[in-house]
């Protein structure tokens, strides 16, 4: 059964990513829309359903998923392991965020600039590479 979830996880893990690297390019090109513009209106459609249809499904299934392992294979006294949770927790912050800013572009109260969306576009690349390393390498 380790195994199934196992595939589960990293099968989670690689739909929320790709819904968590997407998200903020939307954003980025929201931001240069027209409030009120039927571009502006497809945008705030798009955001939701990818947050709501793939990205906090992901999130939730990755956690389950991820906290069975964690229990089942006892990682949770690994050096490595207390690591990736922290990046884990600190990459649902940034969905937290990221839920919040959709929130804002579809009560056009968007607050912040598509040169600050591209560089927390960034953010979620940096978590996952070290959140990687962490799982592969277990360097400690």
């Amino acid at each position: 059964m380790y195994e199934w979830i196992k595939a589960l996880h990293v099968i989670a893990v690689i739909a929320w990513m790709a819904g968590m690297l997407y998200l903020p390019r939307l954003f980025v090109y929201h931001c240069d829309t027209e409030i009120g513009s039927k571009q502006s209106e497809t945008f705030k459609i798009m955001e939701r359903r990818l947050l709501k249809a793939i990205i906090n499904p992901a999130m939730m299934v990755t956690w389950l998923a991820g906290l069975y392992m964690v229990w089942a294979g006892h990682w949770y006294a690994s050096g490595w392991f207390h690591g990736k949770f922290l990046l884990v927790l600190i990459l649902s912050g940034v969905h937290g965020l990221f839920t919040r800013w959709v929130k804002d572009f579809a009560a056009d109260r968007n607050t912040h600039t598509h040169k600050f969306y591209r560089y927390i576009n960034e953010v979620p690349t940096i978590l996952m590479i070290g959140i990687v390393i962490l799982v592969i390498v277990k360097p400690f």
